[in-house]
């Protein structure tokens, strides 16, 4: 038996990400997910909201008030309020229980050893008895349901908020991996860049990810075929409030260099790769996880980039969570990775 599991002790697993935070509880599944937004009095410094309370506040804040993302591209940028995140959702996902739960947390591969300890230096004052990491792409694969301890390979592209994490996996370890901050929040600054250039109009990040979800394409081609989007922001010319009707096809040419970089680091990893397992990708393709994963046309793009099959997993925002809380089941194993 694990001696994690001890009486009373809850087990947590943690998807700290850039634009959410999802806490997988064991023997419960999912039980939170959350904008890793806080709201905080720039005054007092006291925190006025967390998740979703506080996203709903970006952009609309007082002087008094300010909403921040504690983590960028993937890390934390903000230790203190990093703190006060975790503990708050530690807190919302375990009830009053009473005993410290060990919570292990994901980070995306290409980070620091500095940044792994901030992290879990981070976890542990917010409330945790012990705290571990797990790699990003690691934990997709698991949550994924690759046969990640088999002598097979698997590819993972988790395309998150602040970064894209790609790996080839094989025998429970990571054999080829590269990381690139480019990923969803990438993809809505480049929308509000190319709004405001061609139809001088400022838009809100919320609305860029408006955008991105309902009519943003991987495939200029394909953003052809769909419709338009009326979306408000201030006229950058008189000030004033404006609508305007904006195109499938614009949208997914904001959004075209920052895919084919996605899709350059996702070559890049393949080409690093042993031939054994590059034959192991071909013959069970490509799994994207992520948020990212959901743009439309994105398989078909990679896939006709790579000459690989390219599938989507299943529930793809919830696979680093899931993958996570189970690899707590093997700690020990993962303790000697």
């Amino acid at each position: 038996m694990n001696k994690l599991f001890g009486l009373g002790t809850k087990n947590i697993g943690i998807d700290l990400g850039t634009a959410n935070t999802i806490v997988y509880v064991d023997g419960k599944g999912i039980v939170l997910r959350e904008p890793s937004v806080v709201a905080k009095n720039t005054k007092t410094g006291e925190v006025v909201a967390v998740g979703q309370e506080a996203e709903s506040m970006i952009g609309r804040t007082p002087a008094s008030i300010e909403a921040i993302r504690p983590m960028k591209d993937g890390v934390i940028a903000d230790y203190d309020t990093t703190v006060a995140m975790m503990k708050y959702y530690i807190d919302k996902a375990l009830g009053n229980h009473g005993a410290k739960p060990y919570v292990m947390v994901c980070v995306p591969s290409g980070i620091t050893a500095v940044e792994k300890r901030a992290v879990i230096d981070a976890t542990r004052v917010a409330g945790a008895k012990d705290a571990y990491v797990i790699e990003e792409p690691f934990a997709a694969a698991i949550g994924a349901g690759l046969p990640v301890m088999d002598p097979t390979g698997s590819m993972v592209v988790d395309i998150g908020g602040g970064t894209t994490d790609v790996a080839t996996i094989s025998l429970g370890g990571i054999v080829s991996s590269r990381s690139v901050r480019m990923a969803g929040d990438k993809l809505n600054e480049v929308i509000v860049t190319f709004i405001r250039k061609n139809y001088n109009v400022l838009i809100g990040e919320p609305t860029a990810e408006h955008l991105k979800c309902s009519i943003g394409s991987a495939s200029i081609g394909a953003a052809k075929d769909m419709s338009d989007e009326t979306v408000r922001g201030r006229d950058l010319l008189t000030g004033l409030p404006k609508s305007v009707e904006v195109t499938a096809e614009d949208v997914a040419s904001a959004m075209h260099e920052d895919i084919l970089e996605i899709i350059t680091t996702i070559k890049e990893t393949l080409e690093e790769t042993s031939p054994e397992i590059s034959a192991d990708v071909i013959d069970h393709g490509i799994v994207l996880t992520g948020g990212g994963a959901l743009l439309k046309n994105l398989p078909e793009v990679v896939s006709d980039a790579t000459q690989v099959p390219v599938t989507i997993a299943k529930d793809p925002m919830d696979c680093v969570a899931i993958g996570t809380g189970e690899s707590l089941k093997s700690i020990e194993v993962m303790n000697k990775k």
